[in-house]
């Protein structure tokens, strides 16, 4: 039964005559109040939201949807392999734990050994542990541990072979990783503070506030970094970048190195290009992936002898499809190709000579080739919505791969279909759309659609496995993922053509592919629903504040949708490149023109809303959806609800046990069937399953 057959009116919210002027323009803010969310109105407002929302959750399908997702997620899942003399270190969660653990084994099918268990950490189950770093020959692992879904983790250090943690313990923060030195005395990390990133040396068996700063003392809080130590060991290898105005490379990052034993300075390898460039070490080369002079990314070999640009070499030119990434590993390069939004995998050797390209399962994403130089083994991880995550064995040497991991617990996939199609935007650009559904469907404008999308800081939504899709095109949904512009599937180009005053676009692409999906009659705007997160939050958010006809229902997670104020966020200094800035006069107007929260009118029939954060989420500041919910319950002429979902654990990183991140899922399915009109008998049929294998 759909929601506006039993209405009930939202709680009641205090709403301030606050406005502020910013250049020059009255600019209202009536929910500032709701920015503050320790305050005790704050959280008598957020009990009272609760208690609106559960019964358009606590639907009569709910338990039979959460049931069935925990028949295909409460299942063992593993992490990559890493090899230290002859021992593999990995995180493994079996089907009946709520957390991964790390644990290791004595050869690729020795007898596991649990190092870290996870799930006897904290009585509420909200503790999680990874794997930072491990030392060189494994006698020592660098471990995070981390509270519900938040960004920060402190570092425990542990001697393998005792199972105990030593007295080091670098306290909650932003970490990247930790890179040891070869010889096992320390390790190398970054760590975000407020001043910005650092690049610190830790010594085993000293007092953090020991730790020798090595880089980025003159580093600002817009900045990121990350450092490592070369496969040789003679080598620091460091990259600091952050988010630029610039219409070249949108995201700048300077590598720079130092050489190890004994210390040599620090030697910048391209910090003054306006360019994104990155690499790692091949022996005593560094093979650098960059933008420079190359929107789709091109190789080039910087010797680390002679590292000035006059002796640089192309190694792998620019072609007309996007380089993602690019690993060193079994005396290989192994080259990860995006074209036309799914993976291609080609090994050259270290001149750039084509060796062969990687047989890949079907059409989906590959994404790892871990490994190092001086072994031919690699590992990599294959999925897409047709195909169950896998995590491969792959020998440089031979070509020759194997399955280390298969996630069990699978739908027989051969029953639904998965297309990908190409639609205009409003200004004509072709955009991708992939869609998943069951074979045969028939285009009858009935079918429930689920549409998701990013468009933003050249990240790309991948064709990979999803249990929401799954479910979704289980019931006779059609789950669609369009690939919009401000990504980064088709090179810079494509990520500068939805960036800052041309976010714009990235909305006209979403709207677009909505449409499409209506004309060709996969579905009506009545059983239309769409659903994003971060960035994809801010593409929801405007997407039902500017075409609120041409939807029924919307899941926004851990969204941005306060325009006007984002830059003050916590982690804001990192987005203002990608969006600008309303402290700046040039970027005000097009961001006070799309800024959802500033976008709600009055007495205008919204369709269904539901808000996904948590005061744990110390990335996309939840007071976005805390003001966005008040705003849309005052202004909506409709009888649909609009509902936040809020759990205090809850961050950005997809950390919570396994049952709260079931219980999260099904909350949204039954909110999404309910308002679709999803027929309870559906979800029956959706019931029994034949596994994969």
């Amino acid at each position: 039964m759909a929601s506006s057959d039993q209405f009930r009116p939202p709680p009641t919210t205090r709403r301030e005559d606050f406005r502020e002027i910013l250049h020059g323009v009255e600019v209202p803010d009536p929910y500032r109040w709701l920015e503050d969310g320790s305050a005790p109105d704050t959280r008598a407002w957020l009990a009272a939201q609760h208690e609106y929302a559960r019964p358009f959750l606590d639907t009569p399908i709910r338990e039979r949807i959460r049931a069935r997702l925990a028949g295909m997620m409460k299942v063992d899942a593993m992490g990559f392999p890493f090899e230290r003399r002859g021992y593999y270190f990995y995180s493994r969660r079996r089907a009946d734990e709520q957390h991964a653990s790390i644990c290791r084994r004595n050869g690729l099918h020795g007898e596991e050994e649990v190092l870290v268990d996870a799930n006897s950490l904290s009585a509420d189950q909200m503790t999680g542990v990874h794997i930072v770093g491990i030392s060189r020959d494994g006698s020592v692992l660098a471990y995070g541990v981390r509270r519900g879904g938040e960004d920060q983790f402190s570092i425990n250090l542990m001697d393998v072979a005792s199972r105990r943690d030593l007295a080091d313990r670098l306290p909650r923060a932003r970490y990247n990783n930790a890179s040891w030195k070869i010889d096992g005395s320390g390790f190398y990390y970054s760590v975000r503070t407020d001043q910005g990133p650092r690049i610190r040396f830790h010594r085993v068996g000293t007092a953090v506030s020991e730790d020798r700063e090595i880089l980025g003392s003159n580093w600002g809080p817009e900045r990121w970094a990350g450092a490592f130590v070369s496969d040789n060991g003679k080598y620091l290898m460091i990259g600091s970048g952050y988010r630029t105005a610039s219409t070249n490379s949108g995201d700048r990052n300077d590598p720079y190195f130092q050489r190890l034993d004994p210390e040599g300075e620090i030697i910048p390898i391209a910090d003054d290009l306006d360019a994104f460039s990155t690499g790692s070490d091949a022996g005593d080369a560094f093979i650098m992936l960059t933008n420079w002079q190359a929107p789709r990314r091109r190789v080039i070999r910087v010797e680390f002898a002679n590292p000035s640009r006059e002796n640089w070499r192309e190694i792998i030119p620019e072609g007309p499809s996007m380089i993602e990434g690019v690993a060193t590993v079994g005396g290989k390069l192994v080259a990860t190709y995006l074209e036309d939004v799914h993976s291609r995998v080609r090994v050259f050797e270290p001149d750039g000579t084509f060796v062969r390209e990687v047989d890949l399962p079907g059409r989906g994403i590959a994404a790892g080739f871990t490994g190092r130089w001086e072994r031919s083994e690699s590992f990599f991880y294959f999925s897409s919505f047709n195909h169950a995550p896998t995590i491969y064995r792959y020998d440089l040497s031979t070509g020759e791969r194997e399955i280390w991991w298969r996630q069990q617990g699978v739908p027989d996939l051969d029953r639904f279909e998965l297309r990908q199609v190409w639609y205009p935007s409003k200004d004509g650009t072709r955009i991708p759309m992939y869609l998943f559904h069951k074979r045969g469907l028939a285009l009858d404008s009935e079918r429930p659609t689920l549409l998701t999308g990013y468009g933003g800081y050249n990240l790309s939504p991948f064709p990979v496995y999803s249990t929401m899709a799954v479910v979704w095109a289980e019931t006779g949904g059609v789950f669609a993922s369009a690939n919009l512009r401000g990504g980064g599937e088709f090179g810079e180009e494509w990520h500068q053509a939805g960036r800052r005053e041309r976010k714009q676009n990235v909305f006209d692409d979403f709207i677009a592919a909505a449409e499409w999906l209506v004309v060709n009659r996969y579905t009506q705007p009545s059983k239309l629903a769409i659903s994003g997160a971060s960035n994809g939050g801010l593409l929801v958010g405007a997407a039902l504040t500017q075409r609120p006809d041409l939807f029924r229902a919307v899941i926004c997670h851990r969204p941005v949708l306060d325009m006007m104020r984002h830059h003050k966020d916590p982690m804001g200094h990192y987005w203002i490149g990608e969006y600008g800035c309303a402290d700046d006069p040039n970027d005000f107007p097009y961001l006070l023109a799309y800024s959802p929260y500033h976008n709600v009118r009055a007495g205008t029939p919204y369709p269904a809303v539901m808000f996904v954060t948590g005061d744990s989420d110390t990335r996309c500041d939840p007071m976005h959806a805390r003001k966005m919910a008040a705003q849309l319950q005052w202004a909506s002429g409709s009888k649909h609800p609009i509902v936040l979902h809020y759990r205090a654990e809850a961050g950005h990183m997809a950390t919570l046990p396994m049952d709260a991140t079931i219980d999260e899922l099904a909350d949204q399915l039954a909110f999404l069937s309910r308002e679709l009109d999803v027929p309870s008998r559906t979800w029956s049929s959706a019931l029994p399953w034949r596994c994969l294998p």
